[in-house]
């Protein structure tokens, strides 16, 4: 028996989410595990209860996350992998430790892109605080290539920063 009997796949349509979700699917087929997809949508909290009206409803930004979220069950499926689907409204950060509990996760994969410090702190973004949030495995899908890339554009922001 594999240790990663429950996976727990997060899918958001991106370049990073599609790889994860196929590294994720690739473990899942071959371990046979048992396999959740998970898909939020991330409303920031600075957007809700302010005055100004949206340009785009609730209603259609939730309806286009289930669309993603159909979208990874049947990308997955034709993969024959049997996905069981979840949906969340608000910060990733909260839901996925959130479901990898409830599920008892072994495994939780997600994508990721790899920026500098200064973007990382201006967009907000602290990825680092999954691990921090989850009691089970977790693998990061990232494309090699981002790696390099993210090191010459922290050296340009680097640079940039001093100027």
């Amino acid at each position: 028996m594999s240790a990663f009997g429950r996976i727990l796949l997060c899918y958001d349509a991106t370049r990073e989410g599609r790889r994860a979700l196929r590294h994720g699917a690739s473990l899942a087929e071959q371990i046979k595990a048992e396999t959740h997809l998970l898909a939020v949508l991330n409303i920031p909290p600075w957007s809700q209860g302010a005055d100004v009206a949206s340009a785009v409803p609730l209603a259609a930004l939730e309806q286009s996350a289930r669309e993603i979220l159909r979208d990874g069950i049947e990308k997955l499926a034709a993969r024959g992998v049997i996905a069981t689907p979840h949906f969340a409204i608000g910060d990733p950060l909260d839901h996925i430790p959130f479901f990898a509990r409830e599920l008892k996760a072994d495994l939780v994969v997600v994508g990721h892109r790899r920026t500098g410090p200064v973007r990382r702190w201006w967009s907000g973004k602290n990825d680092r605080l999954l691990l921090d949030r989850v009691s089970c495995a977790v693998l990061v899908a990232m494309d090699p290539e981002d790696a390099e890339d993210a090191d010459a554009h922290e050296q340009l922001e680097t640079v940039t920063a001093r100027a």
